[in-house]
């Protein structure tokens, strides 16, 4: 959609296929046993073969158009996971390395005069046993993790273009000089052609420009319509190559005029700004299977669908998560509006090599999908999914795109580089803070289970963070959630949320909609209203004047012990000279998301600390707690709160009881924890926060 040209071929189709255990031998002149439905990755139901493969090899005849004669031909794939290596007329065309970047060849010089040309794909795909991006693919498939797929999974095409042709465009809008400025790339420097441009918008010119390849053009669009999620606009952009007074190559291509920055709204907190205004980003996370094509969807108009989808249950923005999807799915992503948060698909990145693969995969990513407007933000790294050299990877893609958000990591273990700050809390939702010059956003949250009995993967498909029973309780516990969120914008200073997720993935069932997409697990209308903040009352958190506040700004000295303390430790009056004092927060090195002041490496730790009010006390109060086990927490010797096996990953509220709120005066207050670690981390800070409504 980004390059079209007229003359072009799709080898969609039935090929030949065999599962083999090496490349060894070409299978040139030999017909193969099986056939596969390209482009379905071999593992799919759609493919007709539906097996596990490391090794398969692929052939089809093709026969070139007459009139392509004298042009030279280029063989295109959309993606082949992981390794293809082609070859035509038993002649090795090149090789490619990396499952989700287009990719193609020059194969005029292998063309012989028959009418037909034999096409042969070697195809290597070592799974999660590589060390390879791969996104969330296992060979044995459980909870989070699903089926991997091998071999060609986007189209295959030829296309005839000039001896010199147009081999990119890079297109970037600038909505400040109001202008586009294009870069074209040839696949040759020794040239003497020239490139004109022109804009147009509602079928009518509206600029154009010439100059050469060599040089950036600037095309002038006064008072340009911008592009948002709620009016994507999108203008058409025609480019020809010149030579001698004649046009030898063309392309139609497209734009969206928006600029999406970090910048500050009118109360000074940090912002993800679309097109200068601060835009409230709330979308789903997008896995982008199917339960027939896997990662292929079984038609452009189901790929569609999901966009589609998301817009009507009033989201704004989508995360595409562990995957690049096919330049279809950013055009659909252009045309109906959907901010897309780009995740660079994770790999185990263990080695040299495969730390080396990752960033020439990202490096890729970055270049092959830039022109798209839809996306505003490439995550580099997924929690500490083979995480690495955070601040240099950022840098790399920062200089590949200036144009864009950069977020060093969703989740985890943030390096303190990029412009986003983000945590994963389920179901939360969990929160932090705008800094000085990083957006909040809440990378995930959700996750709730509801199993629609026929619409599930397998009879064992039951995995969730949280268990619901139907549509209503569904609905009322998004809207609750929603609200909370909603209430955060303004005060922590929240830019954007990413709910888990959009449809159920295998024996994942937290979807809003189920795998098969049949049937949507909660009332559309409501849904749409809370995404957007309509409610009826939205009251909002006053962290100005906390009663108790947490370590997360401020170190706050507590009195502790590693001991047992005596069974009245949870009173006023308890006598705790003999504990030692530190700051909050407490926990062991490396545990997530949390600021360590002081060192807790035991299986259990006890805190205390006194506390005054004021006379100017909000009658409702919660607690702001952020734990990674079981605790539990007292108010002047009443319990407050108590959570078993709890794994959050930042703070939460928890509402305190009127019962507890009545204990509270103006003077000589106790708080009260105990904690036990969990099976990897251990951290336990708390703070006591008023509301108004």
């Amino acid at each position: 959609p980004q390059m079209e040209r007229e003359d072009w071929l799709n080898l969609n189709g039935l090929w030949q296929f065999e599962i083999v255990n090496n490349l060894d031998t070409i299978p040139s002149g030999k017909t193969l046993p099986d056939n596969i439905l390209v482009p379905f990755p071999i593992e799919s139901g759609l493919s007709g073969i539906m097996k596990s493969a490391d090794y398969a090899w692929y052939k089809r005849n093709i026969t070139i158009p007459a009139d392509w004669s004298g042009k030279r031909v280029l063989l295109h794939f959309g993606a082949i996971d992981w390794e293809a290596t082609i070859f035509l007329n038993g002649s090795r065309i090149g090789s490619h390395r990396g499952g989700y970047d287009p990719f193609y060849f020059d194969i005029t010089d292998a063309l012989n005069g028959d009418d037909e040309q034999e096409l042969i794909v070697g195809v290597f795909d070592p799974s999660d046993a590589g060390d390879q991006s791969r996104g969330k693919q296992v060979k044995e498939p459980k909870h989070i993790w699903y089926t991997p797929i091998t071999g060609i999974w986007q189209t295959v095409w030829c296309e005839a273009v000039p001896a010199t042709y147009i081999e990119s465009l890079r297109i970037t809008p600038d909505i400040d000089a109001q202008c586009l400025r294009l870069n074209v790339q040839l696949n040759t420097t020794n040239s003497s052609a020239t490139i004109k441009a022109a804009v147009s918008g509602n079928e009518q010119q509206i600029c154009a420009a010439t100059g050469l390849s060599s040089e950036e053009l600037v095309l002038n669009i006064p008072t340009p319509e911008l592009w948002t999620p709620d009016s994507p606009f999108l203008y058409d952009l025609a480019v020809t190559l010149h030579h001698d007074g004649n046009i030898i190559d063309s392309v139609n291509s497209y734009f969206g005029m928006r600029k999406i920055e970090i910048g500050k709204d009118q109360n000074g907190v940090t912002r993800i700004l679309l097109n200068g205004e601060f835009t409230f980003q709330m979308g789903p996370l997008d896995q982008g299977y199917w339960p027939d094509g896997l990662y292929t969807a079984p038609t452009d108009e189901a790929l569609k669908f999901d966009i589609e989808m998301s817009k009507r249950l009033g989201f704004n923005m989508i995360r595409k998560h562990a995957k690049v999807e096919p330049q279809r799915w950013y055009y659909w992503c252009d045309k109906l509006g959907a901010l897309v948060w780009q995740d660079m698909p994770s790999g185990n990145n263990a080695s040299d090599e495969g730390r080396s693969q990752f960033e020439s995969e990202m490096r890729r990513m970055i270049h092959k999908f830039y022109n798209h407007p839809s996306i505003v933000m490439w995550v580099v790294f997924n929690e500490a999914w083979g995480q690495f050299d955070d601040e240099r990877m950022t840098n790399i893609a920062r200089e590949l795109d200036p144009h864009r958000i950069i977020s060093n990591v969703s989740g985890w273990y943030d390096a303190g580089v990029g412009d986003i700050i983000d945590v994963h809390c389920y179901p939360g939702p969990g929160w932090v803070e705008a800094e000085t010059n990083r957006a909040a956003v809440i990378g995930e949250y959700g996750g709730p289970r509801l199993i629609i009995d026929g619409h599930t993967w397998a009879r064992e498909a039951d995995w969730g963070y949280f268990n619901l029973s139907s549509k209503d309780e569904f609905t009322d516990n998004y809207r609750g959630m929603l609200k909370n969120i909603h209430q955060k914008i303004a005060n922590p200073g929240i830019s954007a949320a990413v709910f888990t997720q959009l449809t159920d993935v295998e024996v994942e069932c937290n979807g809003l909609l189920t795998y098969d997409r049949k049937i949507i697990k909660l009332d559309v209308d409501t849904t749409r209203a809370a995404n957007r903040g309509e409610f009826e009352s939205l009251g909002k958190i006053i962290i100005v004047e906390p009663t108790s506040p947490t370590s997360y700004q401020q170190p706050i000295t507590w009195n502790y012990t590693f001991d047992i303390p005596g069974k009245d430790w949870i009173q006023k009056d308890f006598n705790d000279r003999d504990w030692k004092s530190g700051e909050a927060g407490f926990g062991r090195k490396g545990a997530r998301q949390a600021i360590i002041r002081t060192d807790w490496t035991t299986d259990d730790i006890w805190i205390r600390r006194h506390f005054n009010t004021g006379s100017n006390l909000p009658e409702e109060l919660v607690l702001l707690v952020h734990h990674l086990h079981d605790a539990e927490i007292y108010i002047n010797g009443l319990l407050a709160m108590e959570v078993k096996d709890h794994r959050r990953l930042y703070y939460e509220e928890y509402p305190i009881s009127r019962e507890v709120r009545k204990t509270i005066t103006p003077k000589g207050n106790l708080i009260a924890v105990h904690a036990k670690k969990g099976t990897q981390h251990q951290f336990i800070d708390a703070g006591i926060y008023g509301l108004a409504h």
